[in-house]
């Protein structure tokens, strides 16, 4: 029997659609996987079977063919486990044929059959809604996140059998998720109120200094503060976002699909604030644009639409500020590799610091040079 469940398979910040396809038959007992796999998802074989066989469904010594279709896209990531599951109990007939026709369905799979979450939810269910699809299956603790997409069914499933409630009573199931929302949203908004946001106000004195990061987020300017430690320069630059205009729900969606991508996104319902990067002057290349084999999002990407700050910048190398030409003026970064090009968005304001340099007088053979300290 041959059965097949829509999933995706994300490429930095593009989403691939993938036909997870299975196929039953009688022969020599075997589960083999074919699709251009890599490690992770070739192990998924041995997990999804049991956490099957752990939900109490029984798995017969079949021959049994997975196939992740086009074969021309690398599939990577532990996204596959729930779809893949699906497909065998479809083949299997414990769901009826055609239920799960037009869903998107992603899930990483425990052994005791519970699903666990994964990365890159957001920007799959934007493209399942632009290709069409009528819900999403996603894991629960991504159920936030993916319900950022407006017009678009979100079911959140916290084990296997979770999938079979939802499909033999919509309704019910659909209004007790509602209420474990709601009540996540209330513990949140608990936690939020025991938690001080740093705010621009806080700022006592310094009124040149102020002036100056009030003109640069006026026009978008980027800036340098120069002056002795302790003069409050990390101080202002933590709260120059809060004076940033507030995010549009275009911007919310684009920040927080790439926090989705880099897997920092959480159980929390977008990015609602305008994001503030620190990074340490011993930062590498990769780390400050984003690297790997499949370049994930660096340091200036996850500061898109807010702050990027860079302490100490005498300290840097000059490697690694050169890199910095491209994105600031065509606020992305390319990042080229042998299977293409991949661009991240990166268009943030730059807070540049550091230290005030004195010239001190030293006198060596009767001659006095100057020492910068």
């Amino acid at each position: 029997m041959f059965s097949t469940v829509l999933s995706a398979a994300l490429d930095g910040m593009n989403v691939e659609l993938v036909h997870v396809e299975a196929d039953v038959s009688n022969g020599l007992p075997m589960f083999h996987m074919v699709g251009y796999l890599s490690g992770e998802v070739k192990e998924a074989g041995e997990r999804v079977k049991t956490a099957l066989i752990n939900s109490g469904f029984s798995v017969p010594p079949k021959k049994i063919i997975i196939n992740l279709a086009p074969a021309t896209v690398k599939k990577r990531g532990s996204s596959f486990d729930l779809p893949i599951a699906l497909a065998l109990l479809e083949t299997f007939s414990y769901l009826e044929e055609g239920k799960l026709e037009n869903i998107m369905t992603v899930g990483e799979l425990g052994l005791n059959g519970e699903v666990l979450k994964v990365p890159g939810v957001l920007p799959i269910v934007m493209e399942a809604k632009r290709r069409g699809c009528t819900a999403c299956l996603v894991p629960m603790e991504n159920v936030m996140e993916g319900q950022l997409v407006d017009n678009m069914e979100i079911i959140g499933v916290g084990k296997v059998m979770d999938v079979l409630d939802f499909l033999s009573d919509k309704e019910s199931y659909l209004a007790e998720q509602k209420q474990r929302i709601r009540d996540g949203l209330e513990n949140e908004s608990s936690q939020l109120c025991g938690n001080e946001i740093p705010d621009f106000a806080d700022i006592q004195g310094q009124h040149a200094a102020k002036r100056a990061a009030e003109i640069a987020v006026s026009g978008q300017h980027n800036i340098l503060m120069i002056g002795t430690p302790g003069a409050s320069k990390t101080m202002i630059a933590k709260r120059i976002s809060t004076i940033l205009p507030p995010m549009s729900k275009e911007e919310l969606l684009e920040i927080s699909k790439i926090y989705s991508v880099a897997g920092l996104l959480g159980e929390q319902a977008g990015i609602r604030q305008r994001p503030f990067r620190q990074i340490h002057h011993t930062a590498t290349k990769a780390a400050l644009i984003g690297g790997g084999i499949v370049p994930s999002p660096g340091e200036i990407s996850l500061a898109h639409g807010g702050v990027l700050m860079m302490d100490e910048l005498a300290e840097f190398p000059k490697t690694v500020l050169e890199v910095l030409r491209q994105p600031l003026e065509e606020r992305e970064i390319q990042i080229i590799r042998t299977r293409g090009t991949y661009r991240f968005p990166a268009d943030f304001l730059l807070f540049a610091a550091m230290n005030k340099r004195t010239l001190v007088p030293i006198q060596v053979n009767d001659r006095v040079r100057v020492k910068v300290a």
